[in-house]
């Protein structure tokens, strides 16, 4: 059963109407751009086909790395009190408001050749700038804290309830996790991946910075983009269109799992 409606000033569609003009507009003009018929071959072009099938492995390795890391992340958050949480939060989330060009500068000082742990791995014979595991740790640094603040959202809302009552009939700690906790919040942790692998397919100025631009190796879906749009500006075209109709999905995928409000 659906919440009963709530009506709203008829002003506020003047606004809202501008607001949605200025988002949908720009992808309609994207869209009437293409010319259908040359779509499948600006589409599935060497350089495009490589690039797509790297963003599609990297941000499907990515999304998994976030989930194993946000998830006990969130729940520390969650589940913790006192400043030291509050400062772990915020540094957390910096990523959000961070321009991803000085992420990447910050990843490069940590893995470069000469960075603050990439001078101990370069001595081990391990380098991670300019690979494609440098793609994935782009990808990670912004992709996990959307699954965080999405998962830490849907924890405090389930609240302890549950958690403490299986405490008390002596499930352990780790069994209350797997058994309770997860199962609770299985709709966030969904929504929440779904957007850290948009994100992570998305990543431009990061990936760029860290890992560079190698074909089959570091360029990604959006670093082609920005190519091919000063070589052939049809095919950016094109490919802008392919990330437009994934992040369709990909909205349509996380809305799709909102719980319906009773009335």
């Amino acid at each position: 059963m659906t919440a009963e409606r709530v009506p709203v000033p008829r002003w506020v569609l003047v606004p809202a109407a501008l607001g949605a003009a200025l988002v949908v507009l720009p992808l309609v003009a994207l869209a009437a751009r293409v010319d259908p018929a040359q779509l499948a071959g600006l589409v599935t072009s060497e350089g495009a086909r490589a690039a797509l099938g790297l963003s599609l492995r990297a941000a499907a390795v990515s999304t998994m790395v976030c989930v194993l890391l946000g998830v006990p992340l969130a729940l520390v958050l969650a589940r913790g009190a006192g400043r030291g949480t509050t400062v772990l939060r915020a540094l957390v989330l910096v990523p959000l408001v961070l321009p991803p060009v000085v992420g990447g500068l910050a990843l490069l000082m940590t893995f470069g050749r000469r960075g603050l742990l990439g001078r101990y791995l370069e001595v081990a014979g391990v380098q991670i700038a300019f690979s494609t595991t440098a793609v994935v740790l782009a990808q990670v640094f912004v992709a996990l804290p959307f699954l965080v603040l999405t998962l830490e959202g849907a924890l405090r809302t389930a609240g302890t309830r549950y958690e403490r009552v299986a405490a008390t009939l002596g499930a352990r700690p780790t069994t209350v996790l797997r058994r309770v906790t997860v199962p609770l919040v299985a709709p966030g942790l969904a929504s929440g991946a779904v957007l850290a692998f948009a994100r992570a397919l998305g990543e431009f100025g990061a990936t760029l910075t860290f890992a560079g631009s190698l074909q089959g190796v570091t360029r990604t879906l959006p670093l082609e983009v920005y190519l091919q749009r000063e070589t052939d500006p049809d095919a950016a075209v094109a490919l802008s269109l392919v990330l437009v109709l994934v992040a369709v999905v990909v909205v349509v995928l996380t809305h799709a799992r909102r719980p319906v409000v009773a009335a």
